[in-house]
């Protein structure tokens, strides 16, 4: 199970990140800094494989979330550096979560639970419908209004799994 983590705010930079010392990946890795406005920065390297919420094109200045897995290793530097699993781009007309839901399909945090309708769109990473039932999952899930309970409960607008 992944140990979803996020971390909120501004693009200070993107730029091309190394992976091997013969140029293999060169052009396909990024890393992009990330600044939350009270003096913690941390950098993304955002893989081919990473999971970008809308499949937005990201630029310096734009306000993000990006989502890693707090039990993956990471080098002891500062800012800290982790592997971006999802992006998602700040976006006034919906919020997102990325975290594995259980069969009451509530997040590990306990702060969300899903009441998914008929209509909600479940499906992969790479578009294409996911057929079976998303509990018990790591899931990206798009969102509007919630209630103001806890768990905040909410009908989703969309529901990627994240296989």
């Amino acid at each position: 199970m992944v140990n979803f983590q996020a971390f909120h705010g501004t693009v200070t930079m993107i730029s091309d990140f190394m992976t091997g010392s013969n140029g293999e990946g060169e052009g396909c890795y990024t890393l992009m800094s990330v600044d939350n406005g009270n003096g913690t920065s941390v950098n993304f390297v955002v893989s081919p494989t990473t999971y970008f919420v809308d499949h937005v094109m990201i630029v310096v200045g734009d306000r993000v979330t990006g989502y890693y897995d707090a039990n993956a290793p990471v080098p002891l530097i500062y800012p800290p550096q982790y592997r971006a699993l999802v992006i998602a781009k700040e976006n006034p007309n919906h919020n997102v979560k990325a975290d594995y839901f259980n069969s009451q399909f509530e997040s590990s945090d306990g702060q969300l639970k899903l009441n998914i309708s008929p209509y909600t769109p479940i499906l992969l990473t790479n578009g294409q419908a996911f057929t079976r039932n998303p509990a018990n999952r790591n899931l990206i899930v798009i969102y509007g209004p919630s209630t103001r309970s806890i768990p905040a409960q909410t009908t989703p607008y969309e529901i990627i799994v994240w296989c």
